[in-house]
């Protein structure tokens, strides 16, 4: 649980002081403090010294005592009347000579915090006082007094805007005094490389000071020294950075030591843009040779293809979105998924169990969704539909607030949440989603995790009493959890079900998708007030400081909407046709259709094809053969595999025999280069594509060239054979489907061809492969366009310009959700085939050829001729195998995927075996 655990994180490191940075006000700086005592009735007989520290923040006074038991002391500065230190000839002055250093406060109103050491509602205390401070080093007595001054005056100015602004100038002209400590260097042997002024920035506050980088290290040094000296990062440890939206402005930066924790190691927010892109380009230059950067294309990959969960997926789309645990108005959202809080049972098989993904959480609720858009309708612009967010600090807190209650009063002003407006119940929080006017708030990732502490009032916090006279405790649970701890396990339970699986995607569109924003989100009943969304207001361009400062109020405590990652459809998640994500744990073995001692056929194969895959790294070299002159182009090979047929830029047809290993024929339709080539159902025909226009049918029982079909206009690349049809890629800029009649192949007459379809590109077509079903085709061209077409009606689906250069390559998954892509750019690229969308790519040190995959292990053949596995999850190279001496140009693997065989430009073919 990311915050929880930061905030126990923080409370081991604070664990001496009571005082911390959110007994500031929002938007308050801590900038220096000193030994003191707190002298009560100066003078008279019970005078009493309090020791402790005083703290001078940019908009209060707040002392500490040494002493748990007695309350911190918190004096606004805009309720001061005077601050002042005595004057040696003032005869009336509280303060003598043996009480040098001491200063005096006068003011209306103070605050009592943390009395008895008790985390509570602040207590105030109106009305005149004065209050005598004395510094244990009387000669700082001066400066401090000074930077009162300067601050009271600051906090006396009317407007909001002013008085950031001067406050904003004394806390420049303090960093511009000061530098880095290098005293501070882990090592002198460290090189600095840059040094800048910053702040590091954690829920609700921010703390000022400077940034150092080395070549080993990542510094941060407080200004006000605040919690520890120094805070420091090894490069070394550094596995993800992002630059974030901090504000609405692109100045923030968050390092993150571990690969998936929402919980960063330090949040910085810079003062400009260019500080921030530079320290950002030092840090990823020095981790980008052992970090792959993920994308959310990539992460979707993983969790389509079931490698990550339902749950992992949501955590990175938050962090891609800059969403993170330190921005409490960016804090991570998750959807509500369970809508039955009143059955004794939770039954994850029943639809109705479940929220509809498909809509945002006002439009659950069809009257109120209906007056909604009535007054959207009526709106004068900007229209919006909701008058508050899904997500905002105040939402947040309200579900935490039993084990983060110090944020709360930070937030509110010292003060809890009225007892009846509290967390009280699940049941009545989502009841109120439902129906309450202006409650539209989803759920935070805690509700996925395993620490239910924030159900619990283990605090023991006075959080008040309800109207009934019921004191508010722990959150009260639906009645099918034994616990908090069931609830929790429950709803992740329901987070990985197979409802949420096949519906999440939807959800997705709504928040990060292609429906947050725009006529969709409109369509989608999805509209927010516009200062929500990124870009939404340009900072820079408002001049007024005192519009500035309320209107980035306004955003901060709204809530902001998520950066869109995604701008088409959202595919849906892949999932397996025999298994529940229910709960595997919760099907019993009598439920099974197969019995624990049986296997399919099916199951078996399958289990091999995984096998060979979980270990193509260990492909051995068997065999090796020089038959052609040139470059090879195609390799075919028998149902039974003893014969091996290759097509080359020398123009001739070969047979191999794997048995004899000797070459049995040789034929050569015409003086130009063959292309590629396939064996017919019967291994009693194959069919070669030329360069001379021309596809040519070649009889192995008769021993010669059967037919021709001279069906293009230019060379053909590549053809395919599918149930009697025959598929044609050509330079001619076109993919032609033939019908051949059955039998005829077999026979001397020759053969009928019917052109079904024609497939028109722009410019020529250099590779083509065909799903499963042979109802989609995908086509590569010559300039980079990948199109991806409904053979059935002759129509392009998508088109794509993924690559800069040739298509080498393409091919389906074996489950025709993704195509995989390989190109002269040195890339692969990865598209959804129901949404088109370009999910994933991968660069590669030199052009990948050829290749083999099974959807997330890639088998290519190389420019330079090694044959490469790669991790396409991850983007990187498991294992380079030696192979050819040129390019790989051809590969063909057997059906169980544990033998291969390639050709390349150094004219040999080589035999492949899987050696486990």
């Amino acid at each position: 649980m990311a915050f929880i655990r930061k905030r126990r994180q923080e409370r081991e490191l604070y664990s001496k002081e009571r005082f911390s940075l959110l007994l500031l006000n929002l938007e308050e700086y801590y900038f220096e403090q000193h030994r003191a005592s707190h002298i009560i009735n100066k003078g008279c007989r019970d005078e009493r010294k309090i020791r402790g520290s005083l703290k001078i923040c940019s908009k209060s006074i707040i002392f500490e005592p040494d002493e748990n038991l007695q309350p911190i002391i918190k004096i606004p500065l805009r309720d001061c009347i005077s601050i002042k230190a005595p004057e040696d000839n003032e005869a009336s002055n509280p303060f003598l000579r043996e009480t040098s250093g001491g200063i005096s406060v006068v003011c209306n109103q103070v605050f009592l915090i943390k009395e008895r050491n008790v985390i509570a509602p602040y207590k105030t205390v109106r009305g005149k006082t004065e209050h005598l401070f004395q510094l244990d080093v009387a000669g700082k007595l001066g400066d401090v007094v000074q930077t009162l001054h300067q601050l009271y005056r600051a906090s006396c100015l009317d407007k909001m805007g002013d008085q950031a602004a001067m406050i904003t100038a004394i806390l420049q002209s303090r960093l511009a005094r000061t530098s880095f400590d290098k005293n501070r260097f882990q090592s002198i042997s460290e090189t600095l490389r840059m040094e800048c002024k910053a702040e590091m920035v954690t829920p609700l506050v921010t703390n000022p000071g400077h940034v150092c980088v080395t070549d080993a290290n990542l510094y941060f040094q407080p200004l006000n020294g605040y919690p520890k000296p120094v805070v420091q990062i090894t490069l070394q440890n550094v596995r993800r950075i992002y630059k974030r939206r901090h504000g609405l402005m692109p100045l923030g930066l968050e390092v993150f030591c571990t690969e998936n924790d929402i919980c960063s190691d330090i949040y910085l927010k810079f003062y400009n843009c260019q500080d921030r892109d530079e320290l950002y380009y030092l840090i990823a230059t020095y981790i980008e040779n052992h970090i792959t950067e993920h994308t959310a294309e990539s992460y979707m990959l993983q969790w389509q293809r079931g490698h990550i969960s339902n749950y992992q997926y949501l955590l990175h789309l938050n962090n891609l979105a800059d969403r993170s645990c330190n921005d409490l108005s960016q804090y991570p959202v998750f959807p509500w998924i369970i809508a039955d809080y009143s059955s004794a049972e939770l039954d994850l098989t029943k639809p109705e169990t479940f929220r509809d993904l498909s809509k945002p959480i006002g439009a659950l609720n069809k009257e109120r969704l209906e007056r909604l858009l009535t007054r959207y309708e009526e709106m004068a612009e900007p229209k919006f539909m909701y008058g508050s967010h899904y997500s905002s600090p105040g939402y947040v807190l309200f579900y935490l607030v039993r084990v983060a209650p110090e944020y709360m009063l930070c937030l509110q002003n010292g003060k809890f949440d009225h007892a009846d407006r509290m967390f009280n119940s699940v049941a009545e929080t989502w009841k109120n989603c439902l129906d309450g006017a202006t409650d539209f708030k989803e759920l935070i990732p805690e509700f996925y995790e395993n620490d239910s502490s924030f159900l619990v009032n283990s605090l023991k916090l006075d959080l008040g009493k309800r109207q009934g006279g019921k004191t508010v405790e722990d959150v009260e649970l639906p009645p099918w959890a034994s616990g908090p701890d069931d609830f929790l396990r429950k709803s992740q339970e329901a987070l990985e079900s197979q409802y949420v699986s096949e519906h999440l995607h939807e959800w997705i569109d709504l928040v990060f998708g292609c429906k947050q924003k725009g006529s969709k989100a409109v369509m989608a009943c999805n509209v927010f007030h516009p200062l929500t969304y990124e870009g939404g207001v340009d900072l820079n361009s408002i001049m007024d400081p005192n519009e500035k400062v309320a209107l980035l109020t306004q955003i901060l405590e709204f809530g902001q909407t998520p950066k869109q990652l995604f701008t088409t459809p959202h595919p849906q998640r892949i999932m397996p046709k025999s298994s529940s994500r229910t709960s595997s744990r919760s099907v019993s073995i009598s439920e099974s259709p197969v019995s624990p001692n049986e296997e399919s056929f099916e199951d078996l194969t399958e289990e091999s094809i995984t096998l060979a895959w979980n270990n193509i790294s260990k492909l051995k070299q068997d065999e090796q053969y020089k038959i052609h002159k040139e470059a090879i182009t195609g390799i075919a090979v028998t149902c039974n595999g003893s014969s091996v047929f290759t097509t080359s830029q020398d123009s001739t047809l070969k047979m191999f025999s794997k048995e004899s290993k000797t070459l049995q024929r040789s034929v050569s339709f015409s003086n130009m280069a063959l292309s590629s080539c396939i064996i017919l159902p019967g291994d009693t025909t194959v069919i070669s594509s030329s360069w001379d226009n021309n596809i040519y049918f070649y009889s192995i029982a008769f021993g010669r060239r059967q037919d021709i079909l001279m069906g293009h206009d230019d060379a053909v690349s590549k053809i395919c054979w599918r149930d009697g049809c025959l598929y044609s890629a050509s330079w001619d800029s076109t993919v032609k489907v033939w019908k051949c009649v059955p039998g005829e192949t077999l026979s001397n007459k020759r053969n009928c061809f019917e052109l079904l379809a024609e497939l028109e590109h722009d410019v020529s077509v250099n590779t083509i492969d065909l799903t499963a079903s042979n109802t989609i085709l995908a086509s590569g061209t010559k300039e980079g366009t990948i199109s991806v077409w409904d053979v059935t009606t002759a129509t392009v689906l998508h088109q794509l310009p993924c690559h800069s250069g040739t298509v080498f390559d393409a091919a389906f998954s074996h489950d025709s959700r993704h195509l995989l892509s390989a190109g002269e750019d040195c890339c692969f690229k990865v598209i959804d085939v129901q949404t088109g969308m370009l999910i994933s790519s991968v660069t590669a040190d030199e052009p990948q050829r050829c290749f083999r995959w099974d959807g997330n292990t890639v088998l290519s053949g190389s420019q330079s001729g090694e044959l490469l596995t790669w991790d396409l999850l991850s983007g990187k190279v498991t294992e380079r195998i030696k192979g050819h001496a040129g390019a790989v140009t051809s590969m063909w693997m057997n059906e169980q995927c544990n033998s291969v065989i390639t050709g390349g430009e150094d004219k040999q073919i080589i035999f492949w075996k899987l050696q486990y």
